[in-house]
């Protein structure tokens, strides 16, 4: 009976969380349950759970985490000074007078936002809201509409200055130490978040180019589902060029900010959050959006997204001794290792595990509570950590996208109008989950693709 106890609690908390319960009571609570009752049978040891102080201690001092409620706080503010309306209007302009232009428009922004805020929710939402509606009346297919929205706004997943791969890059930092030290390694190697956000700029720009590829395709195949727009009040070449210069530098130069201090080393991840929150605040100046009621609806914001995060990060500490307690990590080794295929077979058990648990929980809940878990087995299996963490945030991007669970899809349902059937929104968003297949194909074959520029970057 005993060894069955860390799988019963991983299911009775998958259970209890698809339930509809808060992540975090879920999560503690559970596995509070199942300590009790372990100690009760003589399955449990409680001297586990004197752990937890220190695991909170750690968690109230751990520097890389503060970044997270600063990257927040910059993508709130920058949703609020219309930075997403300007830049969609440029593209619009910039990309009118070809076949598809919206479609390139809605993916670059896209991508913009991603680099800018790393707020997927945020980002598909303010795209279906301000793009949509423009892409139908253009004659657009809502199918292709909808599925270059959501698709474009899940770059934020991958694109850094990501929160996912903050979260991500804390997470696996410890669970490579934990490898190391069980294989017998005293000194071990690091990982950190600058490590993850250089492994992602590769594969997210190739993911970004398959995008707008694909767009270009359809748009010579299919060129009814693409109508060009007859613009005949555009402007002159000086007048766009001056407004794409005003309306594209201020982000590209916050970006440039953050993602430069991080990449060469001039900051670390959080005070290069503080710069970008710093520049987020006077973007919105600057666009004439920021006054006290501004400031105070993205404090709120904030504090309530921040609260969040780390409300489950306790949860999820408490789950984390308890499993280990019952000898979970014993459990995941053994039934990871004994899998056909070997390093392959484990490798892609936990990335079809961590797909179809995209579709129920959310990737903090998956990034506090999953990868602890499975993380050390495969990194002690001679996996890249950071390979693995671009395979992860890629795998659960795709996992948001896909019907009938996916996030994006309900968040633009939620904004798209009724004439917008929820059919449509899914059979549009298929193409883009091939190619975001496809790309995962390419880098499980390839890790180079995500290993080659940290290597590059901080050898030695």
């Amino acid at each position: 009976m005993a060894e069955f106890m860390p799988l019963l609690l991983f299911v009775t908390a998958c259970v209890v969380l698809m339930a509809g319960y808060p992540v975090a009571l879920s999560l503690a609570g559970s596995a509070l349950l199942f300590a009790f009752a372990g100690e009760y049978a003589g399955y449990f040891d409680p001297a586990f759970l004197q752990a937890l102080p220190n695991r909170l201690f750690g968690i109230m001092t751990n520097t890389t985490l503060i970044a997270v409620p600063l990257f927040v706080f910059m993508g709130i503010m920058l949703e609020r000074s219309r930075v997403a309306e300007n830049l969609l209007d440029t593209m619009a302009a910039l990309f009118g007078q070809l076949r598809g232009g919206l479609g390139y428009s809605v993916t670059l922004v896209g991508m913009l936002l991603a680099a800018s805020t790393g707020i997927v929710g945020a980002t598909v939402v303010t795209m279906g809201l301000l793009s949509l509606p423009t892409m139908l009346r253009r004659g657009y297919d809502p199918r292709l509409s909808a599925g270059v929205i959501c698709a474009s706004g899940t770059l934020g997943q991958i694109i850094p200055p990501s929160i996912v791969l903050v979260l991500l890059g804390d997470v696996l930092s410890s669970a490579y130490q934990q490898a190391q030290l069980d294989m017998g390694t005293y000194s071990p190697d690091t990982v950190s978040v600058g490590d993850l956000f250089a492994g992602a700029l590769l594969p997210g720009m190739l993911l970004v180019l398959l995008y707008l590829l694909y767009i270009a395709v359809t748009a010579w195949a299919r060129p009814a589902a693409m109508p060009l727009h007859d613009d005949s009040g555009r402007m002159q070449v000086h007048s766009l060029a001056r407004r794409v210069f005003q309306v594209l530098l201020p982000p590209v130069v916050l970006i440039v900010a953050v993602l430069g201090s991080i990449l060469g080393g001039i900051a670390t991840p959080t005070e290069a959050a503080a710069v970008g929150a710093l520049g987020a605040m006077l973007l919105a100046v600057a666009q004439r959006q920021f006054n006290r009621d501004v400031l105070r609806d993205v404090m709120l914001g904030t504090t309530r997204v921040t609260c969040m995060v780390f409300l489950i990060l306790i949860g999820a500490s408490v789950f984390s001794l308890v499993f280990r307690g019952f000898g979970g990590d014993t459990v995941v080794a053994n039934l990871l290792g004994n899998l056909p295929g070997g390093r392959f077979g484990a490798m892609l058990a936990v990335m079809l595990l961590m797909f179809l648990l995209g579709f129920v929980l959310d990737f903090i809940e998956i990034t506090f509570v999953v990868v602890p878990i499975v993380g050390p087995v495969l990194l002690a299996m001679g996996f890249d950590p950071v390979w693995l963490g671009i395979m992860i945030a890629l795998n659960l991007q795709t996992s948001f996208l896909t019907p009938p669970f996916g996030f994006a899809l309900f968040y633009l349902r939620g904004v798209a109008p009724a004439s917008v059937t929820t059919a449509q929104i899914y059979r549009g968003v298929m193409p883009f989950i091939a190619l975001q297949l496809l790309l995962l194909s390419i880098l499980a074959g390839w890790p180079a693709l995500a290993t080659w520029l940290p290597h590059l970057m901080y050898a030695g």
